[in-house]
């Protein structure tokens, strides 16, 4: 369980009516809310007001949300769901490749949108929590995660990913030689269930595969099952 009165959450929006909605849903369960209406000042916020969570508009002046998303990433793993009126496929497919771990338009429902400010809330504390069981590495013949500094190595070299993609791949690897469905990966990656989300699932999946084999992993260890989901086809020691 959240406790959402502790979690502090920074909406960079310039859109002033869109930016109070969202303030009024999120303060009304419990959230405190940081307020920012451009791209630079959201992201001087993220090191000055330290928030649990990132709600980032693309269409910001000074800096757009891309940008913004772009300089976080190099840094933190902070949470971040863009929130923008752009519908455009590739526009979605470049914010989750840049680092958001995920992605609403405009128009939205207020309350779905505190739902999955709660669910991406819930995952990074999950994440950060310390689990006895979990190994140090988890190994391929290839591809090398290390749980403790939550980095992926291929072929001995270091690949930029991010945090979604991360938990992906830990996913996909401690469930080799398995077709894993794209409800599976809802629930156990992503934390919630939400129609529609089937679309933003194969953008990761696609982006973690181009990221892994640019690094030099072979083509084909993440296999698309059609009609049923995906399987990782390394050998895991």
């Amino acid at each position: 369980m959240i406790n959402t009165v502790k979690k502090r959450i920074l909406i960079i929006e310039d859109d002033k009516s869109v930016l109070q909605l969202i303030r009024m849903y999120l303060v009304n369960d419990g959230f405190t809310v940081i307020d920012s209406y451009d791209g630079l000042d959201g992201l001087n916020k993220t090191l000055t007001e330290t928030p649990d969570l990132v709600l980032l508009d693309l269409n910001l002046p000074k800096m757009d949300g891309i940008e913004v998303c772009q300089k976080i990433r190099v840094s933190s793993d902070l949470p971040i769901i863009m929130v923008t009126a752009r519908v455009d496929e590739l526009d979605k497919l470049d914010g989750l490749e840049k680092g958001a771990d995920d992605y609403m338009t405009k128009p939205f429902s207020p309350r779905e949108l505190v739902a999955r400010v709660k669910a991406v809330l819930r995952r990074a504390q999950k994440d950060l929590e310390s689990n006895t069981d979990e190994p140090l590495q988890i190994r391929s013949k290839e591809i090398v995660i290390n749980t403790e500094s939550r980095s992926i190595n291929v072929n001995e070299q270091p690949v930029s990913i991010t945090p979604t993609e991360y938990r992906l791949a830990c996913y996909l690897l401690k469930s080799t030689g398995r077709v894993i469905s794209r409800e599976q990966i809802i629930e156990n990656v992503f934390g919630y269930d939400f129609s529609g989300y089937d679309r933003t699932v194969d953008t990761h999946i696609s982006n973690l595969r181009k990221k892994l084999e640019r690094a030099g992993a072979r083509k084909g260890l993440f296999s698309t099952v059609y009609g049923m989901g995906y399987r990782f086809d390394g050998d895991i020691s």
